[in-house]
């Protein structure tokens, strides 16, 4: 059924166990961003044969790492796999003070519509969704079917110097789940692109 054991059975797994097996959840644990390997995001890219999610404010990285990612992704919906893109809204007030409070007023929003440019070519892809968020972030999250690549922020720190934990989900745990919700919430509450107001 593919559900986790306390979905199906709540009174299965006390906190405790499901503490412990979250802290099981955690593959590695990186300092930075930037030092995670390039090809650890490229494979969990091309594995995953379910979902795809990014919520991010822009993670133009992505795309400036690999300029197939957008092909890539293009040919992940058509064999099925559900494509979910959420960036930030860069009129909202979150990505002003996202800005202001790295010392850099401008350049998140400016961001976030030069990495548009590249998402515009998913606009029509059947499985493929790209909308906005005016969310708070409090980290970017990456997910690769039951594998997660999570961008922790610090104040004041643009997120290729935050850490990131790359998380493998387990039945039973608890820390994959949390984030897991996290990126619904946000896609719950995210809107289309402007021009895209009849999607869903």
């Amino acid at each position: 059924m593919r559900e986790d054991v306390p979905y199906l059975w709540p009174q299965a797994v006390t906190p405790e166990k499901a503490s412990r097996i979250g802290q099981s959840e955690v593959v590695q644990l990186y300092s930075r961003r930037s030092s995670v390997p390039y090809d650890l995001w490229r494979r969990l890219i091309e594995r995953a044969e379910e979902r795809i999610g990014v919520l991010a404010y822009a993670g133009l990285f992505l795309v400036e790492q690999d300029p197939r990612l957008i092909d890539t992704l293009r040919q992940k919906a058509a064999d099925g796999v559900e494509v979910k893109i959420l960036l930030g809204d860069p009129n909202s007030d979150a990505i002003q003070r996202r800005s202001v409070e790295e010392g850099a007023p401008g350049v998140m929003a400016a961001k976030i519509r030069q990495v548009e440019q590249y998402y515009n070519r998913l606009k029509g892809v059947d499985g493929a969704k790209v909308r906005y968020h005016e969310t708070t972030l409090y980290n970017s999250i990456y997910r690769f079917d039951d594998e997660m690549l999570v961008n922790m922020h610090v104040l004041g720190f643009p997120a290729p110097h935050a850490p990131v934990m790359h998380l493998r989900r387990l039945n039973g745990g608890d820390l994959f789940r949390t984030y897991s919700d996290n990126f619904d919430r946000v896609l719950s509450a995210s809107k289309p692109q402007p021009g895209d107001e009849v999607a869903t």
